[in-house]
Parts: C-alpha cells; sequence; structure tokens
C-alpha cells in the first residue's frame, strides 16, 4: 500500500466519527446549527476522498494533485467550507444551549 493512502484513510475515519456525532445531534434536535455542523462534516468527508482518489489514480480527469484542476479545488473548496461551516454551527449550538438554560 502507498502511504498516501493509508493517510487519507486514517484521516478518514474521525471525520466519519465527526459526522455521526454531528448527524445524531440534527436527527435529535433538527435545528439550523446542527444542519451546519452536518453539512461541515460532509465537506470535511470530500478531503480525505480526494486523496484517496488521488493515490488511487481514480478519475485522472479531474487532475488529482495538480495545481489549478478540477480536483484541486474541489478538495480546497471542500476543506474551507468544512471548517467554516462545522465550527460555526458548533458554536451557534453551544450557544443557543447555553442561552436555554439561562432562561
Amino acid at each position: 500500500m502507498n502511504p498516501p493512502l493509508i493517510k487519507a484513510l486514517v484521516a478518514l475515519v474521525p471525520i466519519l466519527v465527526l459526522f455521526f456525532g454531528a448527524a445524531t445531534l440534527y436527527a435529535r434536535t433538527k435545528t439550523g446549527p446542527a444542519l451546519a455542523q452536518v453539512l461541515g462534516a460532509a465537506c470535511l468527508i470530500v478531503v480525505p476522498l480526494t486523496h484517496i482518489c488521488e493515490a488511487l489514480d481514480l478519475f485522472p480527469s479531474m487532475g488529482w494533485g495538480t495545481e489549478g484542476s478540477v480536483g484541486h479545488y474541489l478538495d480546497l473548496a471542500s476543506a474551507i467550507l468544512g471548517l467554516g461551516l462545522f465550527p460555526v454551527g458548533y458554536l451557534f449550538h453551544a450557544l443557543g444551549k447555553r442561552n436555554a438554560h439561562a432562561a
């Protein structure tokens, strides 16, 4: 097995845990912040998946690993959205929970 594939698979495990935790929260609460967490975690799942596709040389037309390619921008956009949506959803969920306890 090649090292980039192993790294991507190892990175996928905690992200999947994050996703299933956020999905469980959304199933219980059905709130906007919980949905933002689910969407953010889903975007973060795309990041290691793009690296798995690159390591296995799947979909070579995507140009995995080359700057300016579709694969590069898919990876970048997913990382930016995931790192934006998940923490914002978490923050608003925590603040909403805190305000609910104070009232």
